[in-house]
């Protein structure tokens, strides 16, 4: 049984006065006695001294490891309670807490113990972690006191009943983590993460900085994953909507979505240097809309009216593109001549919903004619098909991938067309802990712009509730790579 044990400390007396009862659950040793169980998962919380004043009293301190006199104790779960926790409402900050013998309450000593990168400090955390099995422990700690708001001082009896209060509201979470902890097997999609546009996207703003130094500007989210985005702005990239917000005479990448001919030419008259980071396959359908515009066609372009692909793409001709989303959209559409019409596809849909519109506009005009090629993106077709065959072995699929990915999205919507509960998260902390409840077999993909370290992460996060195992079911294995534009090759 799980351990979730509220500690005692001098400045916590109002909790064993009764005043958080709800956060006082412990498990049962093997012997039946109260007490944690060695061998399962451990929760400790209570309150703790803040090591700097950019933390404030009621604010909470979850542990991404534990440090006391001994090795430092991860807490790999920690990302899934962060996260829990700051859906709730609560000031939440993750990072190292620190375990020492004696109460530390000198502002001086403090300062020292915050240049560790230590956030909290408190007595015990480090002596009941060390009971669970590496990696399982969680600590969350509520804070009373700050260097300049010191323990033994009057104000800690107004300090004291806020930091009982966010512990109070932590409850639920807490009970989310005790309920999810256990052994479960972990199901890896391959392929899943980085596609060779994305690749060859993210290696064209690295080796422009490289080159020409920073700033770069790049003109939307290179690739629609914030992780990316925010790992490029650390390095000196800089994202604007427009080509209209990048000074005179710099050096733009335009994103791997592809773009409108306007946006070239509003970028030529600026005196901008390009570097186009459009995916091939993307190009490839802007080269289809221009020959099938040639012929004076109009064009169907099955995609979602708002995403930055189609918005490009039919600005190839945008009086002669027509946006068409779905089987119902197909069956109203309207065109000037009949005789005269084609499609194209958004690369990244889902293959069946794609296929069930084009069937309706097949339908409706006998003369459509086709790319020659499938639009769809091979690498969105593979990791449909193995998020597919993910889903028929497990209880729930997790899709790692931002908001704004189109192709995150269809994973998702596969696996629920198979009949498993599927959910997208940017990272691990945005797993509700409630849908891992029951849950022991976990289907994991990533989306063609998720970077891999995010399924790495999240199978971390699911060995600090129980022991993991994991397996992998491939479909395909990919070996395309696409070449630089000759500005970074």
């Amino acid at each position: 049984m799980t351990g979730i044990v509220c500690t005692p400390l001098l400045s916590e007396w109002l909790v064993l006065r009764g005043q958080v009862p709800d956060l006082v659950h412990t498990g049962r040793s093997s012997d039946g006695g109260l007490g944690p169980d060695s061998g399962q998962p451990m929760l400790v919380a209570g309150v703790a001294g803040a090591l700097s004043d950019e933390l404030e009293p009621g604010d909470l301190v979850v542990a991404d490891e534990i440090r006391g006199a001994g090795e430092p104790i991860p807490s790999q779960a920690s990302p899934f309670l962060v996260g829990e926790l700051r859906r709730a409402g609560l000031t939440v900050h993750h990072g190292p807490l620190m375990t020492t013998p004696r109460i530390v309450d000198a502002p001086a000593a403090r300062r020292t113990l915050a240049e560790s990168g230590a956030l909290a400090v408190d007595t015990e955390s480090a002596l009941l972690a060390a009971a669970a099995p590496q990696g399982q422990a969680i600590a969350v700690r509520a804070i009373v006191d700050t260097p300049d708001h010191r323990l033994l001082r009057p104000g800690t009896l107004v300090r004291g009943p806020r930091a009982l209060r966010s512990l109070r509201r932590a409850a639920p979470a807490i009970d989310a983590w005790a309920a999810a902890t256990g052994d479960r097997e972990v199901v890896l999609a391959g392929p899943r993460s980085f596609c060779a546009g994305v690749e060859r996207a993210i290696e064209i703003v690295e080796r422009a900085l490289a080159r020409h130094g920073a700033p770069v500007y790049v003109r939307r989210q290179i690739v629609h994953n914030l992780h990316v985005v925010r790992d490029l702005e650390r390095r000196g990239a800089v994202f604007v909507e427009e080509v209209g917000e990048v000074p005179e005479g710099s050096l733009v990448v335009l994103a791997a979505h592809g773009v409108a001919p306007q946006v070239r030419s509003d970028a030529a008259e600026r005196g901008l240097r390009v570097i186009d980071a459009t995916c091939p396959l993307v190009t490839k359908v802007h080269t289809e809309v221009r020959r099938f515009v040639a012929r004076s066609n109009t064009v169907f372009l099955i995609g979602h009216h708002d995403h930055e692909e189609v918005v490009g793409t039919r600005g190839e001709s945008p009086d002669q593109v027509i946006v068409v989303a779905d089987p119902d959209e197909a069956a109203r559409v309207r065109v000037p001549d009949p005789q005269r019409v084609s499609y194209v596809m958004q690369t990244t849909l889902a293959v069946d919903e794609a296929e069930a519109t084009a069937a309706v506009l097949r339908n409706r005009f006998p003369a459509l004619t086709a790319p020659h090629k499938d639009d769809i993106c091979y690498a969105t077709t593979n990791r449909q098909r193995a998020v597919r065959a993910v889903a028929r072995r497990a209880d729930l699929v997790l899709v790692l991938g931002s908001q704004n990915s189109s192709n995150s999205h269809r994973l998702a919507e596969v696996a629920t067309a198979e009949g498993v509960e599927a959910h997208l998260v940017d990272d691990a902390s945005g797993v509700d802990l409630r849908w891992l409840r029951g849950a022991t077999r976990i289907g994991i993909t990533a989306g063609a712009s998720a970077p891999p370290q995010l399924v790495d992460d999240l199978v971390r996060c699911l060995s600090g509730l129980g022991r993991v195992s994991v397996t992998e079911t491939s479909v395909v294995d990919e070996d395309i790579r696409f070449t630089l534009p000759r500005e970074v090759s």
